[in-house]
């Protein structure tokens, strides 16, 4: 394939001894070195994949490097996300990665968009940059990064982790097919875990994002053959490199149709599910509406009832009736648990919501059956996501909404504000 970028980047002695590596590659040579230094790389998050993206990418000399990202380093991130550190607890993201990015190369010039990416300013924000790299962990961002990459004629490098598990490709419509064509709708909420929920290996995220790394340098080089049209499932249990064939869907809804069609829609509402965990209503609270993971029509219903840990402690303390049910999954029981508690991790229950809504079985046989009716019922989970997706769930399956609640911000919000000694992860 024919280099993403055309214009050649002028080389300094300097960068000749930076790059020397590169340059005594027969198939790179000073022309491959002269479009990386040329080049604009816009990386969407800065975070497990970002981190060694970022690394790798601004060791290799490309010129310029675009960062997306609006978060803060927080002490979970460490285990994965090696571009930041310890001194950088509470620093904005972008701020921490630019820091790391210039201190390997401090001839990148270094983009910062401490801003969610959104439809309304996608567009210009990825327009001036070469290759795009989504490094996302969430849905509605990655549908939306395709859609605008298809828009705007961009290659969009693609990579996701959970757990043990890693997929790689190059989504590119103008050279074969985009994410939609292997994905046309998102998976229905809940059914796929989020990192926080289902965990990840900590190397997981360098090796693929490494891998992603190369990738853009491929475009952007034209050395080598991209993933376009394939996609690289990694386990790294066994180890196991498999890589399926990705045909272009002749029928999809946005890379069959003009660039100049294509349109940016309401992705959350596309997914039925936020773009983060972290969704403020016109309070500042979670409008754990929004929240709710098992469908849109759900999230359209009134805002679930919510009860602060401050106001749980004092109905405990009171010896107050209250069937207190934890719907984490089993590991992180042992990690941290109130007294008291049932357990009935959220995808038991969900299997189960699906079989009684499907008519497959009745509700009576199955595990939804030991949450009493006729009690109040608090759900718990770690962050007050999953639990308010259970609450949504048993809502509607007929349980009475005046008698069911959600631990506002869960196990997080209760050890930072009754239990300083709980366990946090």
């Amino acid at each position: 394939m024919d280099p993403v970028v055309k214009q050649l980047g002028d080389l300094s002695n300097a960068d000749i001894r930076r790059y020397g590596r590169h340059l005594i590659i027969p198939e790179f040579g000073m022309d491959g070195q002269r479009r990386l230094k040329a080049s604009a790389v816009l990386l969407i998050g800065t975070g497990g994949l970002g981190s060694p993206l970022a690394l790798y990418l601004a060791a290799a000399g490309v010129g310029r490097i675009g960062l997306v990202d609006y978060d803060v380093v927080d002490e979970s991130n460490l285990q994965r996300q090696v571009i930041h550190g310890q001194s950088s607890l509470g620093v904005p993201k972008i701020e921490s990665a630019a820091r790391r990015i210039l201190d390997i190369n401090p001839s990148v010039q270094i983009d910062k968009y401490e801003v969610p990416l959104t439809s309304d300013n996608a567009l210009d924000i990825l327009e001036p940059y070469d290759v795009i790299i989504d490094g996302t962990d969430n849905f509605p961002t990655r549908y939306l990064v395709n859609d605008a990459c298809v828009k705007l004629g961009k290659p969009n490098v693609y990579g996701s982790i959970l757990r043990f598990d890693g997929q790689l490709s190059v989504f590119y419509a103008k050279e074969g097919p985009c994410y939609r064509c292997m994905f046309p709708e998102p998976p229905p909420p809940g059914l796929v875990p989020s990192c926080a929920e289902g965990g990840v290996l900590g190397v997981l995220p360098g090796t693929i994002g490494t891998m992603q790394a190369t990738e853009a340098i491929k475009l952007i080089t034209g050395v080598g053959d991209p993933m376009i049209g394939r996609m690289l499932l990694y386990d790294a249990l066994e180890p196991s490199f498999t890589t399926i064939r990705i045909r272009k869907n002749p029928n999809c809804p946005v890379c069959s149709i003009p660039a100049d069609q294509v349109e940016l829609i309401d992705y959350e509402a596309f997914c039925g599910m936020p773009s983060h965990d972290h969704v403020p209503n016109a309070n500042g609270m979670l409008d754990l509406g929004v929240l709710a993971g098992v469908g849109q029509s759900a999230a359209a219903e009134a805002p679930i009832r919510s009860i602060t840990p401050t106001a749980l402690k004092a109905r405990l303390d009171a010896g107050d009736d209250i069937y207190l049910l934890d719907v984490r999954n089993p590991e992180e029981f042992e990690i941290a648990i109130l007294d008291g508690v049932h357990k009935l991790p959220k995808p038991r229950l969900q299997l189960a919501y699906e079989d009684v809504k499907s008519g497959r079985r009745a509700l009576e046989d199955t595990v939804i059956a030991d949450v009493p009716a006729g009690r109040e019922v608090i759900a718990i989970c770690r962050s007050g996501v999953r639990s308010a997706d259970v609450v949504t769930m048993l809502r509607d399956l007929g349980y009475d909404s005046a008698k069911l609640a959600n631990l506002e911000g869960g196990l997080l919000a209760w050890a930072r504000q009754i239990d300083p000694a709980m366990p946090v992860y």
